[in-house]
Order: C-alpha cells, then sequence, then structure tokens
C-alpha cells in the first residue's frame, strides 16, 4: 500500500492472515485472466470471503480499486462486523484516495484488546500514504509485537523510512522482511527500489530481473533513474501508491 515499487504498478502490497495468493508479480495480461477466473468464483458464490477478498485484491493490482470497493462494499452489507472485510475495504478505500474514510473503517476494525496485526499494517499504511509516517512506524511496531515474524510488517516498516528519506534504515527492514517466510515479489521489488535510490542500479536491475521480465526491469530502471533527478521525488512516490 506504501511505495511506488515499478513503473508499470505503483503498489505495494501487504500480507493476509487469511488466505490470499500474492498478484504483485503477474504482468497485464496475467492480471487480467485472474480477475477474470476470480469474477467467475465470486458471481457463482458472492459470499464466499476467501473469494471476495482475493477477488477485491486482484481488481486493486489490476488497477481497478474502484471496482474492488464495491464488491467490498457488497461484502459489508451482508457481514457488517467482520474484521476481515472491514480491512480490505479500508485498502480498497485508500487505493482509491479517500484516505480519511479508510482510516475511520481500519480503526474500528482494531479491537485495543486483541489488536489483529493485518489491521495494525493496514492502518500503518494509509498513515505512511498521508505523511503521517512517525505515527505509522508506532503502528507497525505495534503489530510487530502480535506478529513479530511477518515481512509484510518488516516490509512497510522499511518502506516508511523510505518516505522519509533514511534509505539505509528502509534497506535494513527491507532485506530483513525479503529473508523471511511469506515475502512476496512486491517486497522484493521495494527492496530493488531503495538499492536503486542509493545509487546501485546494477544490484537494483539484478533484484528486478529476478523478480520481472526484461521488458518490466527496463520501464522499471528507468523509472528509477527519472525519481533520482526529481527533488522531491517522496511526494512522486507517496502520490502513485495506492491500497
Amino acid at each position: 500500500m506504501l511505495l511506488s515499487g515499478c513503473a508499470t504498478n505503483r503498489t505495494a502490497t501487504v500480507e493476509q492472515n487469511y488466505p490470499q495468493q500474492d498478484y504483485s508479480a503477474q504482468n497485464p495480461a496475467q492480471q487480467q485472466q485472474t480477475v477474470s477466473q476470480l469474477a467467475g468464483r465470486y458471481k457463482a458464490n458472492p459470499r464466499d470471503k476467501a473469494t471476495i477478498i482475493n477477488y477485491a485484491a486482484a481488481l486493486r493490482e489490476a488497477g481497478q480499486p474502484a471496482q474492488a470497493v464495491s464488491v467490498l462494499e457488497s461484502a459489508l452489507m451482508a457481514s457488517p462486523n467482520d474484521p476481515d472485510i472491514k480491512v480490505n475495504y479500508a485498502k480498497a478505500l485508500a487505493a482509491t484516495g479517500r484516505y480519511d474514510q479508510a482510516l475511520n473503517v481500519v480503526t474500528d476494525a482494531i479491537r485495543p484488546d486483541v489488536p489483529d496485526w493485518n489491521a495494525l499494517l493496514v492502518r500503518g499504511a494509509i498513515l505512511d500514504q498521508t505523511g503521517r509516517n512517525e505515527e505509522a512506524r508506532a503502528t507497525y511496531s505495534q503489530a510487530l509485537l502480535v506478529a513479530p515474524n511477518q515481512a509484510s510488517i518488516e516490509g512497510n516498516l522499511g518502506l516508511s523510512y523510505a518516505m522519509s528519506d533514511d534509505l539505509v534504515s528502509a534497506e535494513q527492514h527491507l532485506r530483513k522482511a525479503a529473508s523471511m517466510p511469506g515475502a512476496t515479489s512486491r517486497i522484493r521489488q521495494n527492496l530493488a527500489l531503495v538499492v536503486g535510490l542509493e545509487g546501485r542500479f546494477d544490484e537494483a536491475q539484478k533484484l528486478y530481473a529476478a523478480e520481472l521480465p526484461p521488458e518490466e526491469v527496463a520501464a522499471n530502471m528507468a523509472y528509477l533513474k527519472s525519481l533520482m533527478t526529481q527533488q522531491n521525488r517522496w511526494a512522486a512516490i507517496r502520490g502513485g501508491s495506492q491500497g
């Protein structure tokens, strides 16, 4: 949800504490195929939570966050108190730029007595997207107390430091995240981005090449180098991020 990880799809994802596929390494054709398949499953059983969550995630990854919002709003009408649906609804709202509403939704999904690490993770991501980086990192720290071995928390913590232009800390957390079980392609792509922003283009290119086809690697490297010439590159990155 945080940082522009590549030129073709500027979205960083977070992990779920329920089954969800990682769509972050798919090319546009694969994304559309996935959306089509999940749309069929959703039409056949629109109340299956795993299908709803995966369908919404695939829609967001394919650049259709407004449709993801619609899917999750329907799900909430049927299950208004389901915290997993609320968290994903918040992510979809953030992907459309409705940050205040997204923050209210995800905060409502967090139980103070039994906090859910994924809800905390999404709350932190929304705070990062609105420039409240210190609050976001405090939220990630709380999530790590609940789930210390989640790659997505370390990854988003690294991205938060990147948004504050602390690339050394960003790389440390992203490298840790990339080495952990459950690390997604998006985490590894964001590591490549940070390494590139530190000026190590050859290493960044190798990291991208392990995740993406050659044409997307080339597009990402061109985008990365264009960021190096921008005075306010972090505003550009944050502006391109989605939930």
